[in-house]
């Protein structure tokens, strides 16, 4: 049998119950994931990376991971909870850890589920807990979610029969622009109807695979959101945004105050409150692989995202993507048009290539967008 390992937890309510009712828990729940859990299973077929069970309460999928055949680790943040995974599921590798400091070396991972899990967590540490996770898979590795619909950030549900608990619920548009920036590319992810065992909604049911390209370091509290055009393929690879050689992005922000660390967005975001996304997801070696639908789309999820979090300010690095998507004539400097409320600085592009603009310009140009909040 599997003794679990303990990684870093946090107290927290929800966990706390768990703590203290989990075989009361096991006993009056139900596996109703069993299907989708069968379809990751053979999407992950042939892989010798184990597949994640994130939250994986009393082993149940777990158990039906490993009895398919296939490598298994579980977490969950309560001891309780690991226990009886320990007995379910004998085989797999069992770890006490947050879903928002995952405890796996970086593409390990060849797959992963999360059923009721991430439900847990305040919606605004969502995208850089999928950061993490996007961090952990490998390339293409398929995952599944299982969340609540709504409009709820992290409060008890009035009536819920193990009280104590926090939930988040999801808008369905706001979630997918959410997986969008968390660098996943969508499968499918929709809202189902009940069913015979399920009371209400069956919840909000996500197929997704982990993207070649940059996740999404934002939060609450951003002071800037900086926004690139779309990530190179060479940043995807090193999994930093204006990660090549020459790009003069990190300097001028650091010269500029913006950052105390380069080349780490996390800990920009953590440290520095500067957040980091980009117009366009999808990685390509050059900028004109880009479409006007991908503009299109990108800006429909800047609104949401910029909406939500309400960052001080956003500032597009490069012309070409605001020129492309709002104002074919824009200059450099602070626009007319927000985005989700908050003003917008639109300034040069980073790169080496771009002689027009020095390094000492370009400084400049970070310090008066950041000034707008």
């Amino acid at each position: 049998m599997s003794k679990p390992r303990t990684s870093k937890t946090e107290p927290d309510p929800t966990r706390q119950v768990y703590e203290t009712r989990a075989v009361e828990w096991r006993d009056c729940r139900q596996r109703t994931r069993t299907a989708e859990v069968d379809h990751l299973v053979q999407r992950v077929a042939g892989s010798e990376a184990p597949i994640a069970d994130l939250g994986c309460g009393p082993g149940w999928y777990a158990a039906q991971i490993a009895a398919a055949g296939m490598a298994t680790v579980g977490i969950d943040n309560a001891r309780a909870m690991l226990d009886l995974a320990a007995t379910a599921a004998p085989t797999a590798q069992l770890v006490q850890a947050d879903l928002r400091h995952l405890p796996f070396q970086t593409a390990s991972l060849g797959g992963a589920l999360a059923s009721n899990s991430y439900v847990h967590l305040q919606r605004s540490a969502i995208p850089l807990a999928l950061h993490d996770l996007h961090r952990c898979l490998r390339a293409g590795a398929p995952v599944y979610l299982h969340l609540f619909p709504g409009d709820q950030e992290y409060q008890m549900f009035p009536h819920d029969d193990f009280p104590g608990r926090h939930f988040s619920a999801w808008p369905l548009p706001l979630l997918d622009a959410v997986l969008v920036g968390a660098g996943f590319t969508i499968d499918s992810l929709a809202e189902h109807p009940p069913t015979p065992t399920v009371s209400g909604s069956d919840g909000l049911h996500a197929h997704v695979h982990r993207a070649h390209t940059l996740a999404d370091t934002v939060g609450p509290g951003m002071r800037l959101l900086v926004v690139g055009l779309n990530p190179s393929v060479y940043s995807a690879d090193v999994s930093v945004g204006f990660g090549r050689p020459g790009n003069r992005f990190w300097p001028a922000a650091h010269e500029a105050g913006l950052v105390t660390k380069t080349h780490d967005p996390r800990h920009a975001l953590t440290h520095d409150h500067i957040g980091m996304t980009d117009l366009v997801k999808r990685a390509t070696r050059k900028a004109d692989e880009l479409t006007t639908a991908d503009y299109r789309a990108g800006f429909d999820r800047l609104e949401l995202l910029a909406g939500w979090l309400q960052p001080q300010a956003l500032c597009f690095v490069g012309l070409a993507g605001w020129r492309a998507a709002v104002d074919r004539k824009a200059v450099a400097g602070k626009q007319g048009r927000s985005i989700g409320g908050r003003p917008v600085y639109v300034m040069p592009s980073t790169s080496g290539l771009n002689a027009h603009s020095s390094l000492a310009d370009l400084t400049d140009h970070l310090r008066h967008a950041a000034a707008l909040g």
